[in-house]
Formats: C-alpha cells, sequence, structure tokens
C-alpha cells in the first residue's frame, strides 16, 4: 500500500538531524518558576493557593474555570512568592502564580494507581484525565477531557495519534515514539475503551522508519489498531490534513473532527493520558526539544513546567553563537521570542535558536502573479488574494473567498518568491474577522 497524504503542501528543510539522535534526558528546575493560568484554550484556571503558601511538587495550584478548562499543579515544591502578570512566550502578559522552588522536589504522592485500566468506567477515565490537566500539548492546548466527550461517542470510528511531527527540527516525539513507545500504546488502548467501534491508528512520517518498525512490532496482533505510514511532507501534521490522509474524510472550519467521526491527540497528550489514568500522575513535565545551528547541544529534554525558557538553553551547553532568531515551537508556525525569561508551559514543545534571521534579510516585493501560494495550499485556498483583502481591510471579500478556513501553516510565506508576508496577513485578517463576527453574535 502506497504513502498516505493530502493535496498541496511544501517540503522545507527538517534539520531534525540536530537533535534526533539526542537521548531524552531531564532538566531539574533552579530558582523562581512561573505557572501561567492560561495554559489552554477555553476560561483561564483559577488559583487555590495565597501568597506564603508552601505547596509540593504535584500539588493542585490552580483549578478549571470552566468545562473548557484545565487545572495547573506545581511540578516543584516550594513557596508561593506572588501571584500577578507575568510574560508568555506569545507576548501577552498572563495571570500567573510565581514559586521558589525550594530545589527539595518533595512530591505530594498518594496518587491513584490502577493496576487494571480495562476495569474502570468512561467516566472514571475521562474524570481522571480531566482531574490530570491533560491538554492537546502538540498545539493549541485544547483540553482533553472535552475532546473524549463527543456528543456521540458511538459515531467516532477513528482515534488518530498524530506522530507525524511534521515541523522542522522537532524531535521530542521521535525520541517518545523510540524510547517509550509503550506508554504511547498504552495511552491509545485507554482512549479506545472509550470508543467502542473505534480503530487505533498511528500516522507517522516515512522519515522515521524505525519509529515505525518499533510501533508495528509493538501493536501486532492488536485488532484495533495499525500503523498508517505518511508521506514526509509539511504540514502533514494539521488535523484536517491528518484527518483526510488517514481517512479520506475532508473537514472545514465549521466542523469538529469528529463530524468526520475522529479524534485526533498527539503523541505527548496521548502518553499524558495514560500517565493520568494508569498511575493517577497530573501535568507536571513533558518533553520538548531544544535545537538549532546556534545551539552548542542540540537536545531532547524531560523538564518541569514553569521552568524558564533560559534554563533549558543552559541545559543544551548554551549558545555556540548569538543567534540572530529564537522561536518558541517549529519554525512555520511558531513565535519569534525577544527575552529567555519566559516558562515553559504544557503546551512548549521546542525552543529553536537560529544564527541567521533569513527572514529578516529579505525586503518585499511587488506579487508577480506566479500562483506558487496557490499550489502550496494545503487547504485549496488563493493565499495571495486572501492577503490582499487583509491589507485593504475588506472582510466582506475576505470571508466570502474562505479566508476562515486558513489554518496558518505558513506554507504560502514559505514558497513566496517576492518574501511578501502573506501567512502574516492573512492570520491577522482572520483574528480581526473572527472577532467582529464574535461581537455581532453578543
Amino acid at each position: 500500500m502506497g504513502l498516505k497524504t493530502f493535496k498541496n503542501g511544501i517540503h522545507p528543510y527538517e534539520g531534525k538531524e540536530l537533535a534526533k539522535d539526542s537521548p531524552i534526558t531531564e532538566v531539574l528546575p533552579k530558582g523562581e518558576l512561573v505557572f501561567p493560568m492560561s495554559q489552554h484554550i477555553g476560561a483561564p484556571a483559577t488559583p487555590i493557593v495565597a501568597v506564603g503558601d508552601t505547596v509540593l511538587k504535584g500539588q493542585k495550584i490552580a483549578e478549571a474555570g470552566g468545562f473548557v478548562s484545565s487545572p495547573i499543579y506545581s511540578s516543584v515544591s516550594g513557596t508561593v512568592k506572588a501571584i500577578e502578570p507575568r510574560r508568555v512566550a506569545v507576548g501577552d502578559m498572563v495571570n500567573s502564580i510565581v514559586i521558589e522552588n525550594d530545589e527539595a522536589y518533595t512530591d505530594i504522592g498518594g496518587y491513584a494507581k490502577v493496576d487494571d485500566v480495562t476495569t474502570l468506567s468512561k467516566e472514571e477515565i475521562i474524570n481522571k484525565v480531566k482531574e490530570a490537566g491533560v491538554v492537546g500539548m502538540g498545539g493549541a492546548g485544547f483540553p482533553t477531557h472535552v475532546k473524549l466527550s463527543p456528543k456521540e461517542p458511538d459515531k467516532i470510528e477513528y482515534i488518530i495519534a498524530n506522530c507525524a511531527e511534521c515541523e522542522p527540527y522537532l524531535t521530542a516525539d521521535y525520541r517518545r515514539m523510540i524510547e517509550t513507545p509503550e506508554e504511547l500504546v498504552g495511552g491509545m488502548k485507554i482512549i479506545l475503551q472509550l470508543f467502542p467501534n473505534a480503530k487505533g491508528v498511528f500516522g507517522i512520517e516515512n522519515n522515521k522508519p524505525d519509529a515505525i518498525a518499533k510501533l508495528k512490532e509493538l501493536i501486532a496482533g492488536e485488532e484495533r489498531m495499525e500503523v498508517c505510514e505518511l508521506l514526509t511532507k509539511y504540514p502533514q501534521g494539521g488535523e484536517r490534513q491528518l484527518i483526510y490522509a488517514v481517512t479520506g474524510r475532508a473537514i472545514n472550519s465549521k466542523m469538529l473532527p469528529a463530524d468526520a467521526g475522529c479524534i485526533v491527540d498527539n503523541v505527548e497528550t496521548i502518553i499524558a493520558v495514560y500517565h493520568a489514568v494508569k498511575n493517577g500522575q497530573p501535568v507536571i513535565k513533558r518533553v520538548s526539544t531544544v535545537t538549532g545551528d546556534a545551539i552548542k547541544n542540540p537536545s531532547n529534554f524531560l523538564y518541569s513546567m514553569g521552568t524558564p525558557y533560559s534554563q533549558l538553553i543552559e541545559a543544551a551547553g548554551g549558545f555556540k553563537s548569538e543567534p540572530e532568531k529564537i522561536i518558541s515551537g517549529g519554525p512555520m508556525m511558531g513565535f519569534a521570542m525577544f527575552s529567555l525569561d519566559i516558562p515553559t508551559t504544557k503546551t512548549s514543545s521546542s525552543i529553536l535558536c537560529l544564527s541567521k534571521d533569513q527572514v529578516a534579510a529579505y525586503t518585499p516585493i511587488a506579487c508577480i502573479n506566479c500562483g506558487r501560494c496557490v499550489e502550496a495550499c494545503p487547504e485549496l485556498l488563493i493565499p495571495s488574494r486572501l492577503a490582499k483583502f487583509g491589507k485593504q481591510g475588506d472582510m466582506a471579500s475576505f470571508e466570502a473567498w474562505h479566508g476562515l478556513e486558513c489554518i496558518e501553516c505558513g506554507c504560502c510565506s514559505f514558497v513566496c518568491p517576492s518574501r511578501r508576508q502573506v501567512a502574516q496577513s492573512i492570520k491577522t485578517m482572520k483574528k480581526l474577522t473572527l472577532a467582529e463576527k464574535r461581537k455581532q453574535q453578543k
């Protein structure tokens, strides 16, 4: 059977060779840790500790602020120093709990471990996932207990593990699949308990043949699981693109994956589900990649959330040359950072340090109507036209030309020979249009 994929897309430099062979090592944080209350889509968490309180590692410090929200736990033991707005990776000031780490890492303990997860009811599984603070750890941070509670669970036919890791440079999911694949398969088995009519599919790009072989070996004889080999192409890990590649079903911005009979979770999220249900552990750690040609020792770290990015850079040997650009996330969809004194969160998948800022080196010129952005767009849009509407502030035309279907992958800007900021113009206009629609609904 041939490799599965989606229409259009691009093939950027992968850069994975920098960190792919670096085993996961743990980094213990030092000093002050910051825990933003908005580490997920939905309502911010609500602090349940006060300044001066002593907290333990694994202790809940903020409860969910609603159904679409998620609790937050301390990843260290120490003292609550402040509850105040702090800067996060995207540049916003977010209300945060600041904890002075005592560096004893005293664990609260008493986690509710389960010997046989098959004895748990569906409600017990979802409550454990909710209570542990599991969110989508590959991108936007959508609370996982909400995703696992669709209106019609019997109509879910596919649980898709997003093992594509299509962003250049990122290798954290790859190391998870190589080093702890049993936890990934264990998490998939737990999720499949919720959906009796579903099949578990591990969608992996073919640039990870050893991970494909390892997972195939692990699930041999499992009737409800399979590995789907995907063509290495960006953005193969986009939710809509992954669903189309695996199932042939298409969804748009007005639909949820559940409308196509699918639920999609990434590797780190499924492993977090495993630890939440099997071991009763809250989300306080994750694996992240620290990489780029400006980093001395590109690495994959298991770190405690709240650790500042600067400490991860230090753990990777620091800079071998002063970077011109530092990105939180991958180069295609990540956020450029102006400071390393920023806390890591549940969704911090990578920090990328580049010796040259290739984007800043170019001066945009006029669109030459070459159509390359159209050929690259995975949503089959006309990005150059949408960017023009964005520049003109023409919301009606932007929406009429399906601008809200943009997934903000950046393919259009990447292929543009005129080096125009196509994706940025569309992204800004999309935000303004959605804000206007919300205003009208109110």
